[in-house]
């Protein structure tokens, strides 16, 4: 993975461009906000003591616009835990394996990065 900052009309924007193998077109996913107006994340919440061992991970940048399992509903691989936000269109957030939700980690409204764990499967 590369990290570009593009500027375009004078404001600044972080890019980061996935180098794939040979025969497939490169993706790249641009930060969904100016770099110049970005205000420091709010830290996400601590995982409960009850956490579970499979992490649920934000795969892009966006905001949480719902949150479709609650701690302790039980679901199957490919059912959806949480709706994201990112570049204008809603994600699906889906559980790796079957299993029960042990940890939701963040709630509708909230902004997180690539990576941030959003929830937890026992």
């Amino acid at each position: 993975m590369k990290n570009y900052r593009i500027t375009v009309n004078g404001t600044a924007y972080d890019v980061a461009v996935e180098e794939l193998g040979a025969g497939a077109a490169p993706a790249a996913v641009a930060a969904p906000a100016p770099v110049a107006a970005a205000a420091p994340a709010p830290a996400a919440p601590a995982a409960p003591a009850a956490a579970g061992s499979i992490e649920v991970a934000a795969p892009m940048p966006g905001k949480i616009l719902n949150v479709k399992a609650g701690v302790g509903t039980a679901v199957k691989k490919g059912d959806v835990i949480l709706i994201l936000e990112a570049m204008k269109m809603e994600n699906d957030v889906v559980a790796p394996e079957d299993g029960t939700v042990a940890s939701i980690n963040v709630s509708a409204g909230d902004a997180v990065e690539a990576g941030d764990v959003l929830a937890t499967l026992n």
